[in-house]
């Protein structure tokens, strides 16, 4: 969790306000801290807050670190934050069993202040390199915008969202009018630019937060809009569609005034099922496969039945 002065956040749990004073005092120019007097705090407070690291006792009343642990690790918001142990227990059986629960790091007491802080930055950075491995993981790297197992997730999260507020989700399937015979005439090199351009004119339509847009591969692309209806859904797209129109790319082979166009098939529904996503997709899918019949450079949407 990044807080508005753009240090990490790293939680404290022990149940001696001594040591939570020392080590808030050695970490606090460094990060922002949050302290835990217990167990449950612990938990409570990493779930809520969401820190990038926790330096957990292990020898607590009531509920004890290994224990804790275990709960962080289980709960999927909280399994990847990193948790140090700084505990006085010398033995290394305690030390084998703390990172077999998932602990990355072992410190015993007395600690060294030192040691201390360049074993939390050290993870910290490390840390920071996953995040970077795992978004750039969700990102199609020739348009930048997000690929297909980004799409996924957030397809199925918003899918889940929907169904618990019974609220309505429109999605579109778009693709690139006559882009093979772009590709055939222009070359790849100027397909993946237009691709970009595409890419980029569909993002400055989206206005909220939620919404969203991905590549799903080749010329296609799909938008999620949770929350709108079918008449604000087809509107959104449609300025997608004139957005790209506008850009005009030359295209002569194509039967749409000589520029690049895109068409696009959109289902506004109300999520009931966890299986009905398919059946969303074929159906924006069936619209796509209408509009590029009917001439293309147009959207087709439907509004299905509860």
């Amino acid at each position: 969790m990044q807080l508005v002065n753009d240090k990490p956040t790293v939680l404290l749990v022990d149940d001696e306000k001594a040591n939570l004073k020392i080590l808030s005092d050695l970490l606090r120019d460094d990060a922002n801290i949050l302290l835990a007097k217990s167990g449950q705090q612990a938990i409570a407070k990493a779930t809520e807050m969401m820190p990038d690291i926790i330096l957990l006792d292990v020898i607590m009343p009531d509920m004890d670190g290994f224990e804790v642990i275990r709960h962080l690790k289980n709960q999927d918001t909280t399994h990847a934050i990193p948790v140090i142990f700084i505990t006085g227990l010398a033995d290394a059986n305690f030390e084998e069993k703390g990172l077999e629960l998932g602990a990355c790091d072992y410190i015993q007491k007395p600690f060294h202040s030192a040691i201390v802080k360049a074993r939390v930055k050290l993870h910290l950075q490390l840390l920071k390199q996953r995040q970077m491995l795992e978004r750039l993981a969700l990102i199609d790297p020739l348009t930048s915008i997000a690929n297909r197992r980004k799409y996924e997730e957030v397809y199925d999260a918003e899918w889940r969202q929907c169904m618990r507020q019974g609220t309505t989700l429109s999605l579109a399937i778009i693709d690139v009018d006559y882009f093979k015979q772009y590709n055939d005439n222009f070359g790849h090199a100027f397909g993946d630019r237009a691709l970009e351009s595409v890419a980029t004119a569909l993002s400055h339509q989206l206005r909220r937060p939620k919404d969203f847009v991905a590549r799903l591969g080749g010329e296609e692309f799909i938008i999620l809009l949770p929350e709108t209806d079918s008449v604000a859904a087809e509107l959104i797209l449609n300025n997608c569609r004139q957005a790209v129109e506008s850009l005009q790319i030359s295209h002569p082979r194509s039967k749409n005034n000589g520029v690049l166009t895109i068409s696009a098939g959109g289902v506004t529904s109300k999520p009931k099922a966890q299986e009905g996503k398919d059946e969303v997709l074929k159906f924006a899918d069936n619209m796509l496969y209408d509009a590029k019949n009917n001439g293309r450079n147009m959207v087709l949407w439907k509004e299905l039945s509860n």
